[in-house]
């Protein structure tokens, strides 16, 4: 998964760039809030930030606010690192937009589990954002079979969008997942095949 590490201290940025890298993630690192922030408004930026609370330019808690001020499908998953224990500035912490935090000095097991933890959310994330668009897809085709369809009176054609006449059962295939299977119903057995029956087996008598 790619990671976004912004972080002004330069041994913490290094720690946590290593510890990440070596359980296979992807990882950019930057010095500051105002540099995390031009990577993370971007289309496919980093799943996953880990945001230290004060760094120059721009801190960690507004880079918060400004990613959850974006409408996304599939929005940033925050942790925020910092060295403030107190429980009011975690919860500003987390009202601000992170979703989970680490306090330094932080634990490298501690962080791979947090990092566990948001890489199972953002894949949770992104599946729901996949089957939102698939359902979407199926709705949108649904809409198509919806409203009025010239249809002939007498043969049953159907006119589409370009003037083309086609069969009934060809346009419904086409703009939808149904599909038919052709039987005969009762109505038409005894007005239209009985009587062909009738009449093929008179025909074969008096011949």
């Amino acid at each position: 998964m790619k990671i976004l590490i912004a972080e002004d201290d330069e041994v913490s940025r290094r720690i946590l760039q290593l510890t990440l890298a070596a359980a296979g993630h992807e990882v950019l690192t930057t010095q500051n809030g105002a540099a995390a922030w031009a990577i993370l408004e971007k289309d496919n930026s980093p799943a996953l930030a880990i945001l230290d609370w004060m760094m120059p330019e721009m801190d960690g808690l507004e880079v918060c606010r400004r990613i959850r001020q974006q409408p996304t499908v599939t929005p940033v998953y925050i942790i925020l690192l910092t060295a403030k224990a107190n429980k009011a500035d975690v919860v500003q912490g987390l009202e601000a937009g992170a979703n989970d935090y680490i306090l330094k000095p932080f634990n490298r097991d501690e962080l791979r589990a947090r990092v566990q933890v948001g890489e199972t959310v953002v894949n949770l994330q992104q599946n729901l954002a996949a089957r939102i668009e698939e359902l979407e897809n199926a709705l949108a085709q649904v809409k198509l079979l919806q409203g009025i369809i010239p249809i002939c009176s007498y043969c049953k054609d159907i006119r589409d969008d370009q003037n083309y006449w086609q069969q009934l059962e060809a346009y419904v295939t086409k703009h939808s997942e149904a599909q038919f299977s052709h039987s005969i119903c009762p109505t038409c057995y005894e007005s239209v095949v009985k009587t062909q029956l009738e009449e093929r087996d008179k025909n074969g008598i008096m011949k």
